[in-house]
């Protein structure tokens, strides 16, 4: 299954750590989020990706087209027209990277919407946010993701914060969705989705279409959106405390998404 990542927001809220960078490009452990995420689906075998751009895109863009140089030792001839010699086998070799320019100020569903050309031969797709890391089990959500046959299916997880929360019946079949909820509850959206490609009849033409809002509550109402419990590790990157918070868990060798 290819992987989408929503790659464009401009991340205001935490521009007290980068003013320069969009959000997906922020370090843990020196190497961007969006890098982090990446690693973990390629580390379950899903190594095609595209990537949703937006916000100062050129800075993905270059981050990728340097890849070799940015995380590789090399050696150099100044005046030689020989390419720099790379000193190692890159283990992220044989990843196929996709990125797609989806507008500055474009919502979260209409960035979906404008990747459709590259994924729609496939039956299914996941899709999550590059801002945020867990350790679901991405297997078991493939797997319960094909076994009921609807067309959305979303990572449902005891929150750290208050955002986007789920109520769902017996079967699991969500019942209501609300993107910004006012009271405490049950469990989140954490992204990492699984979708199938029947999603983009659900997402309009136009610029202004937010997925969490008119498509979910849309899938809701046809029966369509489905929850997988997850109850290990997630958290966003959203606020300076979340960046230092990550960054401490992975500086001491203890960061739960790190399978590599």
């Amino acid at each position: 299954m290819k992987t989408v990542i929503l790659s464009g927001g401009f991340g205001t809220r935490i521009r007290d750590v980068a003013d320069d960078i969009p959000k997906p490009m922020i370090p843990i452990g020196g190497l961007p989020i969006l890098w982090h995420i990446m690693k973990y689906y390629a580390a379950w075998g899903h190594k095609e990706f595209v990537l949703c751009l937006g916000y100062k895109g050129h800075a993905v863009k270059d981050f990728f087209l340097n890849y070799e140089a940015y995380t590789n030792d090399f050696t150099l001839v100044l005046g030689s027209p020989q390419p720099p010699r790379f000193r190692d086998v890159h283990p992220d070799s044989g990843w196929e990277i996709t990125l797609a320019d989806t507008g500055l100020r474009t919502m979260t569903g209409s960035r979906v919407s404008k990747i459709r050309q590259y994924v729609s031969d496939d039956r299914d797709f996941f899709l999550t946010y590059g801002d945020g890391v867990g350790d679901v089990d991405l297997r078991a959500l493939e797997q319960y993701h094909r076994s009921h046959g609807k067309i959305f299916t979303v990572t449902g997880v005891h929150p750290p914060g208050r955002f986007g929360e789920l109520s769902y019946d017996a079967e699991r079949r969500v019942t209501g969705f609300n993107e910004k909820p006012q009271v405490s509850g049950g469990r989140i959206s954490a992204g990492f989705f699984a979708c199938r490609r029947e999603l983009f009849d659900y997402l309009p033409e136009g610029d202004d279409v937010v997925l969490e809002q008119d498509p979910m509550r849309q899938l809701v109402r046809d029966g369509e959106l489905m929850v997988f419990e997850h109850d290990g590790f997630w958290h966003p990157m959203d606020t300076y405390r979340d960046y230092a918070y990550l960054n401490e868990l992975h500086d001491r060798g203890e960061a739960p998404w790190v399978r590599w």
